[in-house]
Protein backbone atom coordinates (compact mmCIF):
# COMPACT_ATOMS: atom_id res chain seq x y z
CA UNK A 1 0.00 0.00 0.00
CA UNK A 2 1.42 3.85 -0.76
CA UNK A 3 2.64 5.59 2.31
CA UNK A 4 0.51 8.47 3.67
CA UNK A 5 2.77 11.11 2.67
CA UNK A 6 2.44 10.03 -0.61
CA UNK A 7 -1.24 10.78 -1.10
CA UNK A 8 -0.96 14.62 -0.97
CA UNK A 9 -2.79 17.41 -3.01
CA UNK A 10 -0.73 19.36 -5.82
CA UNK A 11 -1.90 22.43 -7.91
CA UNK A 12 -1.71 21.18 -11.25
CA UNK A 13 -1.11 24.68 -13.25
CA UNK A 14 1.43 22.98 -15.77
CA UNK A 15 0.22 19.53 -16.56
CA UNK A 16 3.48 18.35 -18.87
CA UNK A 17 5.85 19.45 -16.31
CA UNK A 18 4.10 17.63 -13.22
CA UNK A 19 3.54 14.23 -15.09
CA UNK A 20 7.39 15.27 -16.00
CA UNK A 21 8.36 15.26 -12.39
CA UNK A 22 6.58 12.76 -10.99
CA UNK A 23 6.11 10.16 -13.34
CA UNK A 24 4.86 7.54 -11.43
CA UNK A 25 1.73 9.40 -10.44
CA UNK A 26 -1.92 8.31 -11.31
CA UNK A 27 -3.83 11.05 -12.80
CA UNK A 28 -7.62 10.91 -13.59
CA UNK A 29 -9.22 12.78 -15.98
CA UNK A 30 -12.81 14.35 -15.21
CA UNK A 31 -14.39 16.02 -17.99
CA UNK A 32 -17.36 18.49 -17.20
CA UNK A 33 -20.61 17.17 -18.65
CA UNK A 34 -21.75 20.36 -19.20
CA UNK A 35 -19.64 19.72 -22.28
CA UNK A 36 -20.53 18.18 -25.37
CA UNK A 37 -19.16 17.08 -28.73
CA UNK A 38 -19.28 19.61 -31.69
CA UNK A 39 -19.87 17.43 -34.15
CA UNK A 40 -23.01 15.21 -33.83
CA UNK A 41 -24.10 13.35 -37.08
CA UNK A 42 -27.70 13.52 -37.67
CA UNK A 43 -30.15 10.13 -38.48
CA UNK A 44 -29.88 9.18 -41.91
CA UNK A 45 -32.52 9.40 -44.25
CA UNK A 46 -34.63 12.12 -42.11
CA UNK A 47 -36.17 13.85 -45.06
CA UNK A 48 -37.59 10.76 -46.40
CA UNK A 49 -38.84 9.89 -42.92
CA UNK A 50 -40.49 13.13 -42.36
CA UNK A 51 -42.16 12.65 -45.54
CA UNK A 52 -43.34 8.91 -44.32
CA UNK A 53 -44.73 9.95 -41.33
CA UNK A 54 -46.68 13.20 -43.20
CA UNK A 55 -48.42 10.53 -45.34
CA UNK A 56 -49.30 7.63 -42.60
CA UNK A 57 -48.66 9.50 -39.31
CA UNK A 58 -45.84 9.81 -36.81
CA UNK A 59 -43.88 8.06 -34.91
CA UNK A 60 -46.35 8.31 -31.86
CA UNK A 61 -48.63 6.24 -33.58
CA UNK A 62 -46.39 3.89 -33.59
CA UNK A 63 -45.47 3.67 -29.91
CA UNK A 64 -48.97 4.33 -28.99
CA UNK A 65 -49.67 1.16 -30.93
CA UNK A 66 -46.78 -0.58 -28.98
CA UNK A 67 -48.10 0.36 -25.80
CA UNK A 68 -51.59 -0.63 -26.37
CA UNK A 69 -50.44 -4.18 -27.35
CA UNK A 70 -48.95 -4.69 -24.10
CA UNK A 71 -51.84 -4.03 -22.32
CA UNK A 72 -53.23 -6.74 -20.53
CA UNK A 73 -56.10 -8.09 -22.33
CA UNK A 74 -59.38 -8.91 -19.65
CA UNK A 75 -61.59 -12.15 -20.98
CA UNK A 76 -64.19 -11.91 -23.54
CA UNK A 77 -67.18 -12.63 -20.66
CA UNK A 78 -66.02 -9.74 -18.55
CA UNK A 79 -67.35 -6.44 -18.65
CA UNK A 80 -63.54 -5.11 -18.77
CA UNK A 81 -62.92 -6.80 -22.27
CA UNK A 82 -66.21 -4.48 -23.22
CA UNK A 83 -65.30 -1.28 -21.65
CA UNK A 84 -61.67 -1.44 -23.49
CA UNK A 85 -64.14 -0.37 -27.13
CA UNK A 86 -65.09 2.73 -25.75
CA UNK A 87 -61.83 4.43 -23.86
CA UNK A 88 -62.06 7.00 -25.62
CA UNK A 89 -61.98 11.11 -25.08
CA UNK A 90 -64.31 13.77 -26.84
CA UNK A 91 -61.20 14.96 -28.53
CA UNK A 92 -60.81 11.78 -30.09
CA UNK A 93 -64.27 11.11 -30.94
CA UNK A 94 -64.15 14.98 -32.72
CA UNK A 95 -60.55 14.52 -34.60
CA UNK A 96 -61.92 11.22 -36.22
CA UNK A 97 -65.43 12.89 -36.96
CA UNK A 98 -63.15 15.90 -38.80
CA UNK A 99 -60.69 13.32 -40.48
CA UNK A 100 -64.41 11.86 -41.76
CA UNK A 101 -65.72 14.93 -43.12
CA UNK A 102 -62.17 16.36 -44.83
CA UNK A 103 -60.35 13.33 -46.33
CA UNK A 104 -57.25 14.23 -47.86
CA UNK A 105 -55.53 11.97 -50.36
CA UNK A 106 -52.63 10.10 -49.55
CA UNK A 107 -53.38 10.06 -45.85
CA UNK A 108 -54.75 6.88 -43.99
CA UNK A 109 -57.44 7.18 -41.96
CA UNK A 110 -56.86 4.36 -40.13
CA UNK A 111 -53.58 5.18 -39.53
CA UNK A 112 -53.50 8.38 -38.51
CA UNK A 113 -56.91 8.31 -36.86
CA UNK A 114 -57.96 4.74 -35.67
CA UNK A 115 -55.07 2.41 -35.02
CA UNK A 116 -53.73 3.14 -32.13
CA UNK A 117 -56.81 3.10 -30.10
CA UNK A 118 -59.92 1.61 -32.39
CA UNK A 119 -63.44 2.25 -30.71
CA UNK A 120 -67.39 1.76 -30.95
CA UNK A 121 -68.37 4.99 -29.43
CA UNK A 122 -68.24 7.02 -31.61
CA UNK A 123 -69.81 4.68 -34.38
CA UNK A 124 -72.55 3.66 -32.16
CA UNK A 125 -73.82 7.32 -31.06
CA UNK A 126 -73.24 8.02 -34.75
CA UNK A 127 -75.09 4.85 -36.28
CA UNK A 128 -77.74 5.84 -33.35
CA UNK A 129 -78.23 9.40 -34.15
CA UNK A 130 -78.22 8.82 -38.14
CA UNK A 131 -81.58 6.75 -37.20
CA UNK A 132 -83.38 8.89 -35.33
CA UNK A 133 -82.31 11.87 -37.89
CA UNK A 134 -83.89 9.89 -40.81
CA UNK A 135 -86.96 9.17 -38.77
CA UNK A 136 -87.86 11.81 -37.83
CA UNK A 137 -87.06 13.93 -41.11
CA UNK A 138 -88.69 11.62 -42.79
CA UNK A 139 -91.94 12.47 -41.02
CA UNK A 140 -91.73 16.01 -40.84
CA UNK A 141 -90.80 16.25 -44.65
CA UNK A 142 -93.93 14.29 -45.01
CA UNK A 143 -95.76 16.54 -43.04
CA UNK A 144 -94.39 19.41 -44.99
CA UNK A 145 -94.99 18.27 -48.44
CA UNK A 146 -98.88 17.76 -47.71
CA UNK A 147 -99.47 20.92 -45.55
CA UNK A 148 -102.40 22.57 -46.47
CA UNK A 149 -104.24 19.97 -48.16
CA UNK A 150 -107.86 19.25 -46.79
CA UNK A 151 -107.98 15.73 -47.52
CA UNK A 152 -104.61 14.91 -45.68
CA UNK A 153 -104.30 13.43 -42.37
CA UNK A 154 -101.13 13.51 -40.45
CA UNK A 155 -100.41 9.88 -38.70
CA UNK A 156 -96.81 9.66 -37.44
CA UNK A 157 -94.81 6.57 -39.04
CA UNK A 158 -92.81 4.85 -36.06
CA UNK A 159 -91.81 1.96 -38.27
CA UNK A 160 -89.64 3.99 -39.48
CA UNK A 161 -87.50 4.27 -36.65
CA UNK A 162 -87.01 0.07 -36.62
CA UNK A 163 -87.06 0.11 -40.68
CA UNK A 164 -83.70 2.95 -40.36
CA UNK A 165 -82.21 0.70 -37.23
CA UNK A 166 -82.49 -2.60 -38.98
CA UNK A 167 -81.07 -0.99 -42.33
CA UNK A 168 -78.31 1.32 -41.21
CA UNK A 169 -76.84 -1.03 -38.22
CA UNK A 170 -76.95 -4.07 -40.66
CA UNK A 171 -75.30 -2.18 -42.80
CA UNK A 172 -72.67 -0.73 -40.10
CA UNK A 173 -71.73 -4.37 -39.25
CA UNK A 174 -72.31 -6.66 -41.57
CA UNK A 175 -70.56 -5.00 -44.70
CA UNK A 176 -67.28 -4.47 -42.70
CA UNK A 177 -67.49 -7.98 -41.90
CA UNK A 178 -67.71 -9.31 -44.47
CA UNK A 179 -64.79 -6.92 -46.14
CA UNK A 180 -62.72 -8.23 -43.15
CA UNK A 181 -63.56 -11.85 -44.28
CA UNK A 182 -62.39 -10.54 -48.10
CA UNK A 183 -59.26 -9.41 -46.58
CA UNK A 184 -57.92 -11.95 -44.49
CA UNK A 185 -58.83 -14.46 -47.53
CA UNK A 186 -57.12 -12.70 -50.28
CA UNK A 187 -54.33 -12.12 -47.67
CA UNK A 188 -53.71 -15.79 -47.25
CA UNK A 189 -53.05 -15.60 -51.03
CA UNK A 190 -51.20 -12.30 -51.69
CA UNK A 191 -49.06 -12.44 -48.45
CA UNK A 192 -47.86 -8.47 -48.94
CA UNK A 193 -51.76 -6.98 -48.40
CA UNK A 194 -52.03 -4.47 -45.89
CA UNK A 195 -54.61 -6.17 -43.42
CA UNK A 196 -57.26 -4.47 -41.07
CA UNK A 197 -58.62 -5.92 -37.80
CA UNK A 198 -62.41 -5.82 -37.94
CA UNK A 199 -62.71 -3.24 -35.29
CA UNK A 200 -60.88 -1.22 -37.42
CA UNK A 201 -63.13 -1.80 -40.16
CA UNK A 202 -65.95 -1.31 -37.88
CA UNK A 203 -64.81 2.20 -37.05
CA UNK A 204 -64.23 3.16 -40.17
CA UNK A 205 -67.43 2.64 -41.35
CA UNK A 206 -69.15 3.92 -38.47
CA UNK A 207 -67.29 7.62 -38.63
CA UNK A 208 -67.74 7.69 -42.55
CA UNK A 209 -71.60 7.62 -41.91
CA UNK A 210 -71.61 10.92 -39.79
CA UNK A 211 -71.89 13.13 -42.92
CA UNK A 212 -75.18 11.51 -43.31
CA UNK A 213 -76.71 13.77 -40.70
CA UNK A 214 -76.38 16.97 -41.47
CA UNK A 215 -77.58 15.56 -44.52
CA UNK A 216 -80.68 13.78 -43.19
CA UNK A 217 -81.75 16.53 -41.74
CA UNK A 218 -81.34 18.71 -44.77
CA UNK A 219 -83.50 16.21 -46.12
CA UNK A 220 -86.60 18.12 -45.16
CA UNK A 221 -86.18 20.77 -47.62
CA UNK A 222 -88.98 19.57 -49.55
CA UNK A 223 -87.34 20.01 -52.96
CA UNK A 224 -86.02 16.66 -55.10
CA UNK A 225 -83.13 18.70 -56.97
CA UNK A 226 -81.84 19.70 -53.95
CA UNK A 227 -81.97 16.70 -52.02
CA UNK A 228 -79.62 14.58 -54.48
CA UNK A 229 -77.33 17.25 -54.40
CA UNK A 230 -77.09 16.68 -50.87
CA UNK A 231 -76.92 13.28 -51.48
CA UNK A 232 -74.36 13.11 -53.80
CA UNK A 233 -72.10 15.62 -51.58
CA UNK A 234 -72.41 13.60 -48.85
CA UNK A 235 -71.61 10.02 -50.80
CA UNK A 236 -68.52 11.79 -52.58
CA UNK A 237 -67.28 12.66 -49.38
CA UNK A 238 -67.79 9.37 -47.14
CA UNK A 239 -67.18 7.32 -50.64
CA UNK A 240 -63.90 9.17 -50.59
CA UNK A 241 -62.59 8.22 -47.11
CA UNK A 242 -63.71 4.50 -47.80
CA UNK A 243 -61.77 4.32 -50.50
CA UNK A 244 -58.77 6.22 -49.37
CA UNK A 245 -58.83 3.65 -46.31
CA UNK A 246 -58.95 0.25 -48.10
CA UNK A 247 -57.27 0.73 -51.44
CA UNK A 248 -54.04 0.22 -49.95
CA UNK A 249 -55.08 -3.09 -48.63
CA UNK A 250 -55.65 -4.22 -52.33
CA UNK A 251 -53.70 -2.23 -54.53
CA UNK A 252 -51.15 -5.39 -54.20
CA UNK A 253 -53.54 -7.52 -55.18
CA UNK A 254 -55.04 -8.63 -58.92
CA UNK A 255 -55.90 -5.36 -60.28
CA UNK A 256 -59.39 -6.44 -61.44
CA UNK A 257 -59.86 -7.52 -58.01
CA UNK A 258 -58.55 -4.84 -56.29
CA UNK A 259 -60.99 -2.48 -58.58
CA UNK A 260 -63.98 -4.94 -58.40
CA UNK A 261 -63.45 -4.50 -54.42
CA UNK A 262 -63.79 -0.77 -54.37
CA UNK A 263 -66.29 -0.82 -56.32
CA UNK A 264 -68.23 -2.84 -54.44
CA UNK A 265 -67.37 -0.83 -51.33
CA UNK A 266 -68.97 2.38 -53.06
CA UNK A 267 -71.75 0.83 -54.75
CA UNK A 268 -72.92 -0.59 -51.31
CA UNK A 269 -72.35 2.69 -50.14
CA UNK A 270 -74.54 4.39 -52.56
CA UNK A 271 -77.32 1.36 -52.29
CA UNK A 272 -77.31 2.95 -48.59
CA UNK A 273 -77.89 6.56 -48.97
CA UNK A 274 -80.15 6.20 -52.49
CA UNK A 275 -82.12 3.60 -50.90
CA UNK A 276 -82.81 6.16 -47.55
CA UNK A 277 -83.80 8.65 -49.82
CA UNK A 278 -85.73 7.00 -51.79
CA UNK A 279 -87.77 5.22 -49.05
CA UNK A 280 -88.07 7.96 -46.31
CA UNK A 281 -88.60 10.71 -48.71
CA UNK A 282 -89.71 9.85 -52.10
CA UNK A 283 -91.65 7.31 -51.65
CA UNK A 284 -95.57 8.05 -52.37
CA UNK A 285 -97.88 8.35 -49.02
CA UNK A 286 -101.06 7.41 -48.80
CA UNK A 287 -102.31 8.87 -45.99
CA UNK A 288 -103.75 11.61 -47.49
CA UNK A 289 -106.01 9.78 -49.74
CA UNK A 290 -109.73 9.74 -48.39
CA UNK A 291 -111.26 6.22 -47.58
CA UNK A 292 -113.18 4.80 -50.55
CA UNK A 293 -115.61 3.12 -47.90
CA UNK A 294 -117.76 6.05 -47.29
CA UNK A 295 -119.62 5.67 -50.77
CA UNK A 296 -120.76 2.06 -51.30
CA UNK A 297 -122.75 2.11 -47.44
CA UNK A 298 -124.35 5.20 -48.39
CA UNK A 299 -125.48 3.15 -51.81
CA UNK A 300 -126.76 0.34 -49.56
CA UNK A 301 -128.53 2.75 -47.06
CA UNK A 302 -130.29 4.12 -50.03
CA UNK A 303 -131.45 1.17 -51.42
CA UNK A 304 -133.00 -0.24 -48.94
CA UNK A 305 -135.14 3.28 -47.69
CA UNK A 306 -136.39 2.80 -51.06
Amino acid sequence: MAAVDDLRFEEFGDAAASLAANSDTTTISIEDPGDTPKHQPGPPGGSGREEDDELLGNDDSDKTELLAGQKKSSPFWTFEYYQTFFDVDTYQVFDRIKGSLLPVPGKNFVRLYVRSNPDLYGPFWICATLVFAIAISGNLSNFLIHLGEKTYHYVPEFRKVSIAATVVYAYAWLVPLALWGFLMWRNSKVMNIVSYSFLEIVCVYGYSLFIYIPTAILWIIPQKAVRWILVMIALGVSGSVLSMTFWPAVREDNRRIALATIVTIVLLHMLLSVGCLAYFFDAPEMDHLPTPTAAPNQTVAAAKLS
